[in-house]
């Protein structure tokens, strides 16, 4: 009994290495940079940069008139509240979270991640830039009105935080106050809900890690 059993466990183990698959670093961060290309990234990025909100200020890593200066799969996987938004209505953020879940090693602005590791999981990002440059104009426009330029950057840190809390409890009756406010944070993207509602996403147009 005991042999068919340390059989079973090996043959288990055999086959769930099968699934696994071989990747560097570089893959990865380069899996990640293209899908945030698809995800549209450089619209969003323009405005909150516009408003001083860019999301590498202060990095010692940012070198001026040049970008930067240290690829991690850190900073590559991490989302800001605009971004987690529209992976969140397009049904999304879990793959993606999903995906960097399975890379070791980051940390904040840096990354340990080894040179070669293990993965099962791919990621598959459709062509959002439709959808990106919807909601660019909208916060644009949002910033005109409200006349601060802190708006855009807190509005970007509330929806951040609901989004988070929304997957991180379980509870039913607080997922629908957290969806509620969300929904309220997001009211005035006339512009991105009607690029949604008519978006039809071509899938596997660009996947990695597989």
């Amino acid at each position: 009994m005991s042999g068919s059993t340390n059989n079973g466990l090996a043959s288990a183990k055999s086959q769930s290495h099968r699934e696994m698959k071989l990747v560097t670093r570089e893959q990865v961060i380069d899996t990640g940079l293209n899908a945030l290309q698809e995800i549209g990234i450089s619209h969003i990025c323009k405005v909150c940069i516009f408003h001083g909100g860019s999301c590498c200020s202060g990095c010692r890593n940012l070198s001026d008139q040049v970008g930067c200066q240290l690829r991690n799969t850190s900073c590559t996987a991490w989302l800001c509240g605009f971004l987690k938004y529209m992976l969140y209505k397009t049904g999304l953020l879990e793959e993606w979270n999903d995906f960097w879940d399975q890379v070791p090693g980051q940390d904040y602005r840096e990354d340990f991640t080894p040179e070669m590791f293990f993965m099962k999981k791919g990621l598959d990002i459709p062509d959002m830039q439709e959808l990106s440059a919807a909601l660019a104009e909208d916060l644009d426009l949002l910033a005109q009105k409200q006349g601060n330029p802190d708006f855009i950057l807190s509005l970007r840190d509330k929806l951040d935080k609901n989004i988070d809390q929304f997957y991180y409890y379980t509870s039913e009756p607080i997922h629908k106050n957290i969806k509620r406010n969300i929904d309220r944070l997001a009211d005035p993207f006339h512009r991105f809900h009607q690029a949604l509602s008519s978006y039809q996403p071509e899938r596997s147009k660009y996947q990695a890690s597989r």
